[in-house]
């Protein structure tokens, strides 16, 4: 049984493919890049592969069928799996507004984060001062009289003050609930602030094309009561990003949190898109448990029958891919092992590097550092030979790209 996979040695720009006997996880050979027909010359210099366990690149599909007719594919479950969260991740991306809590009703007043001074405001703090400086100078001994000319109140006005036993006596009922020449505005004022316009010049200016005629600071003031500082301003509340909202999707719900769970719930609420390809998901992870294929084609007629979910795509994918994804979600068939030996060729890759930049600049250059001294202890011979293989192949394949990660 044979596993190939690719691994990069300059991401982004040169990659070569990695075989592994998927029975003894040992590797076998490296090629000097992924086309399908390498891959195929290779199969069919080495006859007798029976199984081919890899990804759901079609390189190695073509390869695969021009190299070795006769042998059967294995699409790797965990590539389905990766394939598909991809799929879930560009319809999240596609829907990312659905993330963010929605807006209060435009209808609703704004928060009043700065209300008026209790009692129609700076007139009612007149009162209040006004009325502890009389009943003061009263306690004091002063006249009647002696208290208007120093405060400068006339004595009918410093007579009310003293009866007064509190200063809101004095205040209730006056200064309050008064009408103005705003309020017939104030619900067109409400919807624009909550749609995002918050200028007073620019409100005051759409008003007075309503008819409004009152000046311009009547609508300042109101607006300042809503308007946030640098002090009372708690922090936006960010939205979910892109790659949770797919984990949350793709995972197990018995192994979500309740504040997860509830956030997903009110993320799919607000999308039926994301709803019907949580449903999906789901679905298709319930057939991977079981290692089952039996529903798989109906799965696939159904997401290719709902256009809006997003997964239609990768529906087409695994149709046309059919036979191997069958095999792969009912076998326990993986390329799980190739997928170790790609991490081993990184390590050598990484601590290679790191070795010539690093304190051991006296080593010689043309020597790389074993790497199972970094990842792990290996007590059997096997083990160390299987990474020798791997380091002479890269030697012999990528002479010159190890020698530019050398330098």
């Amino acid at each position: 049984m044979l596993g190939a996979d690719e691994f990069a040695t300059r991401k982004g720009h040169k990659y070569g493919t990695v075989l592994v006997d998927c029975e003894t996880h040992a590797p076998i050979d490296l090629l000097p890049d992924r086309e399908s027909a390498t891959f195929a010359a290779w199969l069919t210099d080495h006859p007798g592969v029976e199984i081919i366990c890899r990804d759901r690149g079609g390189a190695f599909a073509d390869g695969a069928r021009a190299g070795a007719p006769d042998a059967v594919q294995v699409a790797d479950p965990w590539h389905l799996w990766h394939n598909l969260a991809e799929a879930v991740k560009s319809l999240v991306s596609k829907h990312s507004s659905c993330l963010r809590e929605p807006a209060p009703a435009p209808e609703s007043p704004p928060e009043v984060l700065r209300p008026p001074l209790s009692h129609a405001g700076r007139l009612a703090e007149r009162a209040r001062r006004h009325h502890a400086a009389v009943h003061d100078l009263l306690g004091q001994g002063f006249t009647i009289r002696a208290v208007a000319r120093r405060l400068e109140l006339s004595r009918n006005t410093v007579r009310r003050y003293a009866r007064a036993v509190t200063w809101e006596e004095l205040a209730t009922g006056r200064w309050q609930n008064l009408p103005s020449t705003l309020d017939p505005y104030k619900s067109y004022l409400h919807q624009r602030w909550h749609e995002g316009h918050t200028s007073g010049a620019k409100l005051h200016a759409e008003l007075h094309e309503r008819g409004f005629t009152g000046s311009y600071s009547v609508v300042r003031d109101y607006l300042r009561r809503f308007r946030r500082t640098s002090a009372d301003r708690p922090p936006p509340a960010r939205p979910p990003g892109i790659r949770k909202v797919t984990g949350w999707i793709t995972r197990n719900p018995d192994r979500m949190n309740d504040d997860d769970q509830q956030k997903l719930k009110a993320i799919l609420a607000r999308c039926p898109e994301l709803e019907a390809a949580t449903g999906h998901v789901r679905s298709f992870a319930a057939m991977m448990a079981i290692r089952s294929a039996s529903r798989l084609p109906e799965w696939i007629a159904t997401a290719r029958a709902d256009e809006h979910h997003g997964l239609r795509g990768f529906a087409d994918g695994l149709l046309a891919d059919l036979d191997a994804v069958i095999l792969g979600l009912s076998t326990e068939w993986s390329s799980g092992c190739v997928e170790g030996r790609v991490t081993d060729i990184k390590l050598l890759k990484r601590v290679h590097g790191r070795g010539t930049r690093g304190a051991s600049h006296h080593e010689p250059r043309d020597r790389l550092p074993e790497p199972c001294a970094v990842r792990r202890h290996h007590s059997e011979r096997a083990s160390l030979r299987q990474h020798f293989v791997i380091e002479a192949a890269l030697r012999a394949s990528y002479a010159d790209d190890v020698q530019a990660m050398m330098q």
